[in-house]
């Protein structure tokens, strides 16, 4: 392995935690977010538009 400025290996090091992190927080954010095309039936009754948070 060739050898390497301190300043390389210190980019080496935060690319690595990035990467990390990253990888962590899209598991995260994808076991967090359901996606599905059907909605429950019984909230979607329950709440009327002025109630829902999303203007959509």
């Amino acid at each position: 392995m060739p050898q390497l400025s301190p300043l390389n290996w210190i980019f080496l090091f935060l690319l690595f935690w990035c990467v990390v992190f990253s990888v962590s927080a899209m598991i995260w954010w994808g076991t967090k977010m359901s996606f599905s095309l059907e909605g429950n039936k019984s909230e979607e009754s329950e709440l009327s538009p002025q109630e829902s948070i999303w203007p959509w």
